[in-house]
């Protein structure tokens, strides 16, 4: 099995809160559910196998990560890694780029649509920008070809300041939206 996007997500998930809280050295609590961890592994997996492929997974990261933890309610996988993972994202995640750049930019207030979508624009000449209209959120925009990100980012214009989501493409469209 490819835990590839797993590990993708994962890291990347801590990579954001360390950026926005700062790092220390603690115990994280993520959880996935069964949805999109299928999505992830293009499998169709029921609860049993799915933790299965976690305890896999679990194993073949416990070498850099230290033991990890799975525990299950409902369709919801609840993943409890030791504070070894928060220092090996500090220590292996990249210090700048455009994750760096875009938290920056919606963390401060007076931030405006246009100065978000410059800094996607910095990055990549391929970007996607839409106003959208179904209430959930005010804007979508992400990176065309993927890269240096494959998320979606949904933000939501608070007056002053935005607030964002970001979901793999595979979520976003199993949640109904249309890119």
């Amino acid at each position: 099995m490819n835990f590839d996007k797993l590990l993708k997500s994962i890291v990347g998930v801590i990579m954001e809160e360390q950026i926005k809280l700062g790092y220390r050295k603690e115990t994280i609590h993520l959880f996935y559910p069964l949805q999109s961890l299928n999505l992830m592994f293009g499998t169709e997996c029921n609860i049993e196998e799915m933790e299965q492929l976690l305890k896999e997974f679990c194993t073949s990261m416990e070498a850099d990560w230290g033991q990890t933890r799975i525990s299950i309610k409902g369709d919801r996988f609840f993943l409890h890694f030791s504070p070894e993972v928060s220092e090996y994202v500090h220590e292996h995640a990249p210090k700048t780029g455009f994750l760096y750049d875009f938290i920056a930019a919606v963390s401060r207030h007076g931030v405006k649509i246009q100065d978000i979508e410059e800094i996607f624009h910095r990055y990549s000449d391929h970007v996607v920008v839409k106003k959208v209209t179904h209430g959930e959120f005010d804007y979508l925009i992400y990176f065309e070809d993927g890269d240096p990100d494959e998320y979606r980012y949904c933000l939501t214009d608070e007056g002053i300041h935005f607030i964002y989501h970001r979901f793999s493409k595979e979520d976003y469209t199993a949640f109904g939206f249309e890119d």
